[in-house]
């Protein structure tokens, strides 16, 4: 297996942003947590024992919590710190899922699994976690997710030094995440994709929304050469040009890919033959609506 991430890098990033606490750099998360509060809430069931995987300070748990479909819900992170407010957590590096087999029946995945050197070995052990009949609610950043600043960083770096190397972390298409929850053992699965613009007034705001996010460059073939303030105002410049709103503000994007999928059980839903029927999001996560097909 090819390592793209520093797993290290991103443990120290996660714990710089905690220390920083930056007001309203968590918007994506936030928006997250009630994404996922939103699909959980439709769920016709009672779940006693749940589990959040690296979800920060907690915003997707408490969001879950307050759904009252959860009993008892176990924080897991990278870092002891991260659950001061939101309560106790396990620590665990970021490549684990230190959950015993089948010993949950809900797990929550929030904005983490991007940066996953061996993410279908994670979607693995999650199912492996979850009770028969569990329920996996998970979201990851997806491409066109920064597609902007990954273009004018390039361009930038071409120009001046010649060449480039990889400052924003590839993003999986929708269509690769899908086969990942299959290939992990997850059944009925259900994945869409929403895309959101957020304004900035130059791309230096930007990168210290990133910064305060964790989701500063962890990539294992990042350039360690020093790069000059050339750089970085040239590739101010270029995003003004080529992304700029008529007020001078850039525009920055941000494609979340919601995913969920089941622990397979035998009174689950048969599969259809393909083009057959889709399932409504609604149907797939209620139980109550599941049905042989004839």
């Amino acid at each position: 297996m090819n390592e793209l991430f520093d797993e290290a890098l991103i443990a120290r990033n996660r714990a710089r942003a905690l220390a920083r606490n930056a007001p309203g750099s968590d918007f994506l998360l936030e928006l997250t947590a009630r994404e996922l509060a939103d699909r959980l809430a439709i769920v016709q069931r009672h779940f006693d024992d749940a589990a959040e995987l690296f979800g920060g300070p907690g915003l997707v748990a408490r969001a879950a919590m307050a759904t009252g479909k959860i009993e008892r819900l176990t924080r897991i992170e990278t870092d002891a710190g991260f659950g001061e407010e939101g309560g106790p957590v396990t620590t665990s590096n970021y490549e684990s899922v230190p959950l015993a087999p089948q010993s949950v029946n809900l797990i929550l995945s929030p904005l983490s699994l991007h940066l996953t050197n061996d993410t279908p070995g994670m979607m693995i052990q999650m199912r492996r976690a979850l009770k028969p009949d569990g329920l996996l609610l998970a979201a990851i950043p997806g491409a066109g997710t920064l597609a902007e600043l990954r273009e004018v960083l390039l361009a930038a770096e071409t120009e001046i030094y010649g060449g480039a190397s990889p400052r924003v972390v590839p993003f999986a298409d929708i269509r690769d995440i899908g086969s990942l929850l299959q290939r992990a053992g997850f059944s009925l699965p259900v994945i869409d994709e929403e895309s959101f613009t957020v304004r900035y007034d130059h791309i230096f705001a930007l990168m210290r929304d990133l910064k305060a996010m964790g989701m500063a460059n962890p990539l294992l073939g990042r350039s360690r050469r020093p790069v000059s303030r050339r750089f970085f105002l040239r590739a101010a410049e270029l995003y003004a040009e080529r992304f700029a709103d008529p007020d001078g503000r850039i525009r920055a994007t941000f494609s979340i890919i919601f995913l969920s999928g089941w622990a397979p059980h035998e009174s689950q839903q048969k599969p259809l033959k393909p083009g057959s029927a889709k399932m409504r999001l609604a149907d797939a996560l209620d139980p109550t609506k599941r049905q042989e097909q004839p």
